[in-house]
C-alpha cells in the first residue's frame, strides 16, 4: 500500500478477540484503534475518522447498533462491518437501515470482514432457502427484535413480552448473545 494506511476502528468489547481482529489487520497494512463501548467511540471519534469499521453487535449492556449510527452519520463513506453471534433478521435489517454495509455471522474471520468490505454491492445470484422457520426460530427472531427496541434492556424486554425475567434469562443463555 501507498501513502497512509486504511484507518480501522474496532468495536468490540472481547478483549480476546479484539486483540486478534487487530494484530490480524495490522499484519495487512491497516492502522487499528479498539474501543469496547459506544461511550469509547464517541471519545476517539472527537479527534479522527475511519475508513472502515467493526461492531460487535453486543457490546456489555449496549447495542452496537448505537456504535454504527454514530460511525455513520460522522462519515457515510466509512465502510462499517456488524459481527454478532447471534445474528437475526430484525439486527440485520436495522444495521444496514443505520449505515452498516454488511453484517456478519460469527465466526467471521480477517478474510469474511475485509472481503465485506470490498463489497459495495448486494448480491442477486445468493440462494434463497426454501425452508420455513421453526417455531424456535420465529419466538427467538421476536425475543431479538424486542430486546433490540429495549436497546437490550432484558427487564423491560421481558415486560413487553409478558413474561416473568428469570424465564426471558433462561431462554437467553440457550442463545448466547455474543
Amino acid at each position: 500500500m501507498t501513502g497512509n494506511p486504511p484507518r480501522l476502528v474496532i468495536v468490540e468489547d472481547d478483549p480476546a478477540f479484539a486483540r486478534t481482529l487487530r494484530r490480524s489487520f495490522e499484519r495487512r497494512g491497516y492502522a487499528v484503534w479498539h474501543v469496547a463501548s459506544p461511550d469509547e467511540l464517541a471519545g476517539l471519534m472527537a479527534g479522527q475518522g475511519f475508513d472502515y469499521a467493526v461492531v460487535d453487535l453486543k457490546l456489555g449492556n449496549a447495542s452496537g447498533l448505537t456504535a454504527v449510527q454514530m460511525l455513520h452519520a460522522a462519515d457515510a463513506e466509512t465502510r462499517i462491518v456488524v459481527l454478532t453471534g447471534f445474528a437475526s433478521i430484525a439486527t440485520a435489517v436495522e444495521a444496514i437501515k443505520l449505515g452498516a454495509g454488511h453484517y456478519l455471522a460469527k465466526p467471521a474471520n480477517t478474510d469474511d470482514i475485509e472481503d465485506a468490505f470490498g463489497r459495495d454491492r448486494g448480491d442477486p445470484t445468493v440462494p434463497v432457502e426454501g425452508r420455513k422457520s421453526s417455531i424456535k426460530t420465529v419466538e427467538w427472531e421476536y425475543i431479538h427484535a424486542t430486546l433490540v427496541e429495549c436497546d437490550f434492556n432484558i427487564s423491560e424486554t421481558a415486560r413487553r413480552l409478558g413474561m416473568h425475567r428469570r424465564t426471558l434469562a433462561r431462554k437467553l443463555e440457550k442463545r448466547q448473545l455474543r
